[in-house]
């Protein structure tokens, strides 16, 4: 079975560290046996852009290389008016149902990611995000740390 990993920012950002330490090291290491396992690995756009404001705004333009190289290397989800209408959709239910995912007046990135997931064209089934923040997404997605994920 083939697997759709959508990567949250802090899986993203341990993969765009030049400096390879233990994390990194063992980031790289699993999106290579996921990759070699036949699983699709996706970079969203929304999380593109939370982690690439940061690095610009850091000044980390090695970081950036390695970001924009990711992109070659994985598949890269764009934002679409379908994601954004899911995100809506979501973010309301949620609303509704008493369990906010962040400030109501704020953009909510976890809801438009958990919206890029479910609106991939496979079975819902195939699809996990690797994140550090389980609790927000699992809500709407399948959701994991990404050391919990084996390839």
């Amino acid at each position: 079975m083939t697997r759709h990993i959508l990567l949250d920012s802090t899986p993203l950002s341990a993969l765009c560290t030049p400096v390879k330490g233990a994390v990194v090291s063992a980031i790289t290491q699993w999106t290579r046996s996921c990759l070699a396992a036949g699983h699709n690995i996706y970079i969203p756009e929304v999380i593109d852009y939370e982690l690439r404001r940061e690095l610009i705004r850091s000044g980390k333009t090695s970081s950036i290389a390695l970001l924009d190289g990711l992109k070659g290397a994985f598949y890269y989800l764009p934002i679409t008016t379908a994601v954004m209408l899911r995100a809506a959709d979501l973010w309301t239910n949620a609303r509704r149902a008493g369990i906010p995912t962040g400030d109501p007046k704020r953009l909510d990135i976890d809801v438009i990611l958990a919206a890029q997931a479910l609106t991939l064209a496979v079975p819902s089934t195939d699809i996990m995000v690797a994140t550090a923040n389980v609790a927000h997404l699992a809500r709407f997605v399948s959701a994991d740390l990404w050391t919990n994920i084996v390839p």
